[in-house]
């Protein structure tokens, strides 16, 4: 039991790479296709949401790795 405890908590730089790239491609999809549908002013506002939401989820997986590796590292000090 303990194992399986390790291997969900370990690091997966590969999977974690993945996940994010195809979060970043729905949501860059998503927000030209709305940009270019709504065009003018607000395709400025969907520009800005896209880049923003882009940049959470940046952030949101690398919190998600760096958590995992401290997670893995005091669980193995421990």
């Amino acid at each position: 039991m303990a194992e399986a405890d390790d291997a969900s908590a370990s690091p997966n730089l590969g999977s974690r790479i993945v996940v994010t790239w195809a979060e970043l491609t729905v949501v860059g999809l998503a927000g030209g296709i709305l940009g270019t549908t709504v065009g003018g002013p607000p395709a400025l506002v969907v520009y800005f949401a896209t880049t923003l939401l882009s940049v959470g989820i940046l952030l949101y997986n690398v919190n998600v790795l760096a958590q995992r590796s401290i997670d893995a590292r005091l669980g193995a000090d421990g």
